[in-house]
């Protein structure tokens, strides 16, 4: 897609993203007030694009995102071959913006507007698919507007000038994946949503409860596209919150061939290592902890969490 100008990319971006209100935000690490945050709806957005090349060319790099909840997942910080395995795995992009030269953000569109837990969880699971920023992975992740520079010093070049976004597709398309991808991620965030029972509650339900997954349900889940390794974790703690016996887990988990694992010593530590990651994940939701909370604070502005790349 060739772009010719600012004002054209701008339009192409927001007409792809299916929202008739957005949320800018204008972000100045060395400002006091390091955020400007504006929500506009399209046309006053088109109207504002030479105040915000203006404020662009002073320091602040333009962000955007969907107001309210909506129908889109931004994936982060991906390179070029991530974006033809969306593609190829059937998850094509409504959006794809270079954000600096190799990084890419994909917009995916469902084609239905998420509520924002089940729109995080489902963030998350991409993040995880095809490798993206886990950071990023919750449902309100400012992206980057293209058409203005990425004012990152480390961008800079040698002649002071910084790199444009470069708007790449803007099809606005649903993914071909969408409706089975959300059915198994809906099935997915029920049954995490099941493991943050109370055992005794569990134990008083047991008796009409329904039937319990098998690992070989997991295993054939194509949102873990192949990856047995994370199916066996998914049924992990699927099973340990359904007070299954660690001695019969492990059996489960060992029904495939672990070979390549190494040898039986190595078959066991891996065994042990998803049932303490089962564990972990487990206090994790039962807390509300966050899996990615040990790794620091989120980086986050008074206006909301705001894009890496």
């Amino acid at each position: 897609m060739a772009i010719k100008s600012t004002d054209e990319a701008v339009q192409l971006q927001a007409a792809a993203m299916h929202s008739e209100v957005f949320e800018i935000g204008l972000f100045d690490p060395n400002s006091h007030r390091q955020m400007l945050p504006r929500v506009w709806d399209r046309n006053t957005l088109l109207r504002s694009i030479s105040w915000l090349r203006l404020k662009n060319g002073r320091g602040r790099n333009i962000y955007i995102r969907p107001s309210g909840e909506h129908r889109l997942t931004l994936l982060d910080d991906i390179g070029w071959r991530t974006v033809g395995r969306l593609k190829e795995e059937g998850f094509e992009p409504a959006v794809i913006v270079e954000t600096s030269p190799g990084n890419f953000q994909a917009w995916l569109n469902h084609g239905e507007v998420l509520p924002k837990e089940f729109s995080t969880f489902v963030a998350r699971v991409l993040a995880r698919r095809f490798l993206g920023d886990p950071a990023s992975a919750d449902w309100r992740h400012y992206g980057r507007l293209a058409g203005f520079t990425n004012r990152k010093e480390k961008y800079r070049r040698a002649n002071g000038l910084y790199p444009f976004v470069l708007l790449h597709e803007a099809t606005g398309r649903v993914y071909r994946r969408s409706p089975e991808f959300l059915r198994e991620a809906e099935e997915m965030f029920s049954d995490r949503k099941k493991q943050r029972v109370s055992p005794r509650h569990s134990a008083e339900v047991g008796a009409s409860a329904a039937p319990l997954k098998t690992i070989e349900d997991f295993r054939r889940r194509s949102i873990y596209g192949g990856d047995q390794t994370r199916s066996d974790l998914a049924y992990a703690i699927y099973a340990l919150a359904h007070n299954v016996p660690e001695t019969t887990l492990r059996e489960q988990l060992a029904s495939r061939d672990l070979s390549h694992k190494g040898n039986h010593k190595r078959q066991q530590e891996y065994l042990d290592r998803t049932l303490l990651k089962a564990r972990i994940r487990i206090t994790q939701d039962v807390s509300g902890t966050s899996p990615s909370s040990s790794n620091g604070p989120p980086k986050s502005t008074s206006a909301g969490q705001s894009a890496r790349t």
